[in-house]
């Protein structure tokens, strides 16, 4: 269940901790005080959009955390399926919203939008008013109608899916075969065009690297020759001039003159090193020149082939491997058009049985869902009843939809007349927003038996309502707080007067500001609180009187 919240800097929020109890929570206050905020700040974690406009006026950031303690075991598996570990049996989520970004941590692990949705989902359920809205399209009813008899009618969906992905598979491929003669022969010519370019160039893994090597090589050996040439002139080199003449002779002279002075003989080892150095460094010039040569019929081949293969890579892929994988994939396709006969007929075939299967599929899963339907109907008959609905008749009409779809081929309607004597009509054509509202809570009662969402969160689930009816509504909406946490935004007495624990929330103007607060309130406040409900702006003691009257009776119902 919810432990704490905290929101900080959101809208008028500056900053707000509450800490929820088990059973019904009721939050009650002034129009505009700020309840919405409240709630929104939980949609938040559910994954609503954020802008910068949430944030308060000057706040350079907003925060929102929510602290579970998760007690299903069926839900902490699941969470721990996810990779979240709970600390303790309980897991903190929390978007701290900053310039219209938002960074999601579980644990204090960053995490993206959607993990933390998808874990927030196993957690809390909100339904607000205009949900109410949603019951009224067929796609919602079937959600609603699935997950009421999710035991058996989810595998069977996921089978009905996994069919259909199989059989829209086959549909794909049979339309992208299924060319009229002319476009067929059209992309045969197409294609083999692209497979013998790919295969004529005889590519090899690696080649053009090489190539590129070697271009850059000849593209500068008429240079590298010339200035060897050079180096080769200025050292003396085959004509025997330059740097190593001048340097022989000299080796020469100090030879003659090294006896003569002890001195001398040192130096005359170093030119005599220098002469043997220089002549190593002239042979291995004239090696180099002698090897280095520039070929222009072999600088044009290679000009050519690599201007073929640059030009592949702008046809067909970024490398080789690519552009071979790419002549691959071609030549299926042409082999599939060659034998286009023959695989049409194949393809054919298996879209017969997959469609079978599909069929098959959906026909089961339908089964199960008007077992399921007969079920339903019953329950809501009871619910609707509980909620004030004297003379009703529900039922679930089934239709089969055009084409198939992932969820099978049902089209449901839900069906209802409040009134004894009229027939059963859509639920768009007959009832009011105040009936929407009590059927939603109807059906969310029964729901809630089915999950393991540990907590539920109704915003303004009266609207519409009074009197007699509102009375009823409270009672189911404290029966469902004794299996599960039930967080609820109401304006009715008849509801805040269940309260296991009641909070209220206030707008307040401070100096250039205003502030949303919300407190939890005792006993006596809460009845104050209740006969301000009752009486609105003028408080008597016979509102007070009515006020403890109805939050008594409240407990006594609880009790028995």
């Amino acid at each position: 269940m919810l432990l704490h919240l905290h929101v900080r800097n959101l809208a008028l929020i500056e900053e707000a901790e509450v800490d929820f109890s088990s059973g019904l929570n009721i939050l009650t206050g002034e129009t505009g005080a700020g309840k919405s905020i409240l709630l929104g700040s939980m949609q938040l974690i559910l994954g609503g959009k954020v802008s910068k406009a949430m944030i308060r006026k000057d706040a350079p950031f907003a925060l929102i955390e929510l602290l579970f303690q998760v007690e299903d075991s069926f839900t902490a598996a699941a969470l721990e399926a996810m990779g979240v570990t709970l600390e303790d049996g309980q897991l903190l989520l929390s978007r701290k919203i900053t310039e219209g970004r938002s960074i999601n941590k579980i644990n204090q692990e960053t995490v993206t939008i959607s993990r933390m949705k998808e874990a927030a989902s196993l957690l809390l359920d909100i339904h607000g008013q205009h949900e109410h809205q949603s019951l009224l399209y067929p796609d919602k009813q079937l959600e609603i109608l699935d997950a009421f008899g999710k035991e058996k009618i989810m595998p069977a969906r996921e089978t009905a899916a996994e069919a259909f992905a199989a059989y829209r598979d086959i549909c794909t491929k049979i339309k992208a075969l299924d060319l009229d003669e002319e476009q067929r022969n059209r992309e045969i010519s197409y294609l083999e065009y692209e497979t013998e370019q790919i295969a004529g160039a005889a590519l090899k893994e690696d080649e053009d690297e090489d190539l590129e090597a070697r271009f850059r090589l000849m593209s500068n050996s008429r240079r590298i020759t010339e200035d060897l040439e050079k180096v080769s002139a200025l050292i003396g080199g085959a004509m025997g001039d330059g740097a190593a003449s001048g340097i022989g002779e000299a080796d020469h002279l100090l030879r003659s003159i090294s006896g003569l002075d002890p001195r001398l003989a040192s130096l005359s080892e170093s030119i005599t090193e220098i002469d043997s150095l220089l002549g190593d460094f002239s042979r291995e010039v004239s090696i180099y020149l002698d090897q280095i040569s520039f070929d222009e019929e072999e600088y044009e081949k290679l000009t050519r082939r690599l201007d073929l293969i640059n030009d592949m890579k702008s046809r067909y892929g970024q490398s080789i491997a690519q552009i071979k994988a790419y002549g691959e994939k071609q030549q299926r396709r042409l082999e599939d058009l060659y034998s286009f006969e023959d695989k049409l007929s194949e393809l054919k075939e298996k879209q017969a049985a997959a469609r079978k299967e599909l069929e098959n599929a959906c026909r089961t899963l339908s089964g199960l869902r008007q077992e399921a339907a007969q079920d339903l109907t019953e329950r809501v008959k009871e619910g609707l009843k509980d909620l004030n609905f004297l003379d009703v008749d529900f039922s679930v009409a089934f239709s089969k939809k055009k084409s198939f779809t992932a969820s099978g081929y049902d089209d449901v309607v839900y069906l209802i007349s409040t009134n004894p004597g009229e027939s059963v009509k859509p639920l768009g054509e007959i009832v009011s927003g105040g009936e929407l509202s009590r059927i939603m809570l109807a059906l969310k009662a029964l729901l809630a038996d089915k999950d393991h969402i540990e907590t539920l969160i109704f915003d303004e689930i009266d609207t519409g309502i009074s009197g007699r009816t509102a009375q009823k509504v409270s009672e189911k909406m404290a029966v469902i707080g004794r299996t599960h946490q039930v967080l609820c935004i109401t304006h009715l007495p008849q509801i805040a007067a269940q309260a296991d624990v009641h909070f209220a929330i206030e707008k307040v103007a401070e100096k250039d500001s205003t502030k949303t607060m919300i407190h939890e309130l005792d006993e006596e406040a809460s009845i104050r609180e209740l006969a301000r409900l009752l009486g609105g702006v003028s408080i008597t003691d016979a509102v007070l009187q009515n006020a403890r009257e109805m939050k008594a009776l409240a407990k006594a119902n609880a009790v028995s």
